[in-house]
């Protein structure tokens, strides 16, 4: 059986933590919450996740703005990491690439979909195409 994966979901909604969680949960990943920009940061002190789910709206430091810091860190700039966000307009999902994450999931959460996609940020670089689910 291999390893269990850990994800670092940045969130400040309540609500979309819960869901998130026992999405996550229900496939048997590790799952790490973090309500801002410095909870986040603490647990990366500590633990190398797998993959990061980053909420794009947050108050204080705003998703791009901690994308783009952590992208810049040894060790954890090639840590996959995922916008979650109801940010849906023409160029949003562009911004999110620009800022530096490596895909993106709109809100609301489609939970049929949802596991099949965290699965393939988790894949390897390299076996990534463009998700198509």
């Amino acid at each position: 059986m291999p390893p269990q994966k850990t994800i670092l979901h940045i969130e400040d909604n309540f609500e979309n933590r819960v869901l998130v969680r026992r999405l996550l949960q229900s496939a048997d990943y590790q799952v790490l919450e973090a309500e801002n920009a410095l909870q986040a940061i603490n647990h990366l002190r500590r633990v190398r996740p797998d993959l990061i789910l980053m909420d794009i709206n947050m108050p204080d430091v705003d998703g791009y703005t901690l994308t783009a810091k952590l992208k810049t860190i040894p060790g954890i700039k090639q840590i996959p990491i995922v916008a979650i966000t109801a940010n849906a307009m023409r160029g949003d999902r562009e911004k999110t690439l620009r800022a530096g994450c490596d895909g993106y999931i709109e809100k609301p959460i489609d939970i049929d979909t949802f596991l099949d996609k965290v699965a393939y940020f988790l894949r390897p670089t390299t076996s990534r195409g463009e998700f198509n689910g």
